[in-house]
């Protein structure tokens, strides 16, 4: 009798487990609608993932997640064009004023300087990467790697990773006319990836083998060195909407602040923030 009441309690236990971990999904059963999102692509894989779970749970919800930069993130949510507007800095005053927005942080992400695999520099200062950008330092041979003019890559003008990237990174540093300027992370990374004497900068959860992120003052560009403080070129990533969320895009939002929603944040290389109370 003992080990009966044993195996029952075992298998509610298990059961209330089991709906425990199910329960951020079932949130969205018998919704129905479409969710547009824009704007920052540092937030991409974090959006996309949840996206698809969330689909996979209940094919009556159609999410579509684009890019276009945190400028575009502002202007379309807005204008009502998409329901979240992604940026990878924080709203300015103006844009909160002009178009009624709400903010919610959800991640740390740090930006770091990158090259190519092949190109032989592993560390480089405030200094260097600042006189790289203004044109002072023009060849690889002045940092102590193999003789070839710098090729300089940099973010569009509206890009949230170039407003971090900037302001400090290169303390708010000029910039030489000639730096070749691409749309997003994923093509900042091809770029470089594709050019042995290029430099550029992606947030730190686009960092894989196909380039190199030397050490920024010494300090390695890690999550783990942006969560603690330590390393310096860090910015919050934020979903926005158009005045306080409703429906579905409530549930999203919540889905993405959720235990699971967490782990997607974690798994695309960025750190998780609790949602504000």
């Amino acid at each position: 009798m003992k080990k009966t009441i044993v195996s029952m309690a075992l298998t509610i236990i298990l059961i209330a487990a089991s709906s425990a971990i199910a329960a951020p999904l079932d949130v969205f059963k018998g919704q129905k609608g479409n969710l547009d999102i824009a704007g920052g692509t540092a937030h991409i894989p974090v959006m996309k993932e949840a996206a698809k779970r969330i689909m996979s749970a209940n094919p009556d919800i159609r999410i579509t997640v684009a890019g276009g930069g945190s400028g575009v993130g502002v202007k379309q949510v807005g204008e009502g064009l998409v329901t979240i507007g992604n940026t990878g800095r924080a709203l300015k005053e103006d844009e909160i004023s002009k178009y009624g927005l709400v903010s919610f942080a959800f991640a740390i992400d740090g930006v770091a300087v990158v090259v190519n695999p092949a190109n032989k520099v592993d560390a480089l200062t405030t200094q260097q990467v600042i006189d790289i950008y203004a044109g002072k330092i023009k060849d690889w041979k002045e940092l102590g790697a193999e003789p070839g003019s710098i090729n300089v890559f940099g973010r569009e003008d509206g890009s949230g990773t170039r407003e971090v990237f900037t302001d400090k990174a290169i303390k708010k540093g000029e910039l030489a006319p000639f730096v070749n300027v691409v749309s997003s992370n994923g093509a900042m990374k091809t770029a470089v990836a594709q050019d042995k004497r290029a430099i550029g900068y992606v947030g730190i959860g686009h960092i894989d083998n196909s380039v190199k992120a030397p050490t920024f003052d010494g300090m390695v560009p890690s999550q783990e060195n942006a969560a603690n403080g330590k390393y310096k070129v860090t910015r919050n990533l934020y979903m926005n909407t158009k005045g306080e969320p409703q429906g579905l895009t409530k549930l999203f939002i919540d889905y993405i602040f959720s235990p699971e929603g967490a782990e997607i944040t974690k798994d695309s290389g960025y750190i998780p923030v609790p949602a504000k109370k």
